[in-house]
């Protein structure tokens, strides 16, 4: 999963700057707390405490995604950390790889 960004255009600084203003102050909402208060990372679905968990973009800022409710999920930092740039069909595969190793 390095270098990523061989194989894609990443978004310019002032986009990936003005978005992550902005998911710092839904940080403080009460819609992000109340996301979070779910306990449960989107990703691998297991539990955890809500300020274990951190604010993940579905489409990564670095690909083009925007900070809005749709595109914001709490995600473990495992999970957060190694989906990186991927966008949800790749972290699918990557995660279907990832399983059929541990049957192969």
């Amino acid at each position: 999963m390095k270098n990523l960004e061989n194989w894609f255009e990443a978004a310019d600084a002032d986009h990936i700057q003005k978005e992550r203003r902005k998911a710092k102050e839904i940080r403080k909402s009460q819609w992000w707390k109340n996301r979070r208060a779910s306990n449960k990372c989107y990703y691998c679905e297991q539990s955890f405490p809500a300020k274990e968990l951190t604010m993940d973009h579905l489409i990564p800022l670095a690909r083009g995604g925007f900070t809005t409710k749709s595109n914001l999920v709490p995600s473990c930092k495992s999970c957060n950390i190694q989906k990186n740039y991927l966008l949800p069909l790749e972290w699918a595969e990557y995660m279907q790889q990832l399983r059929n190793k541990g049957t192969g």
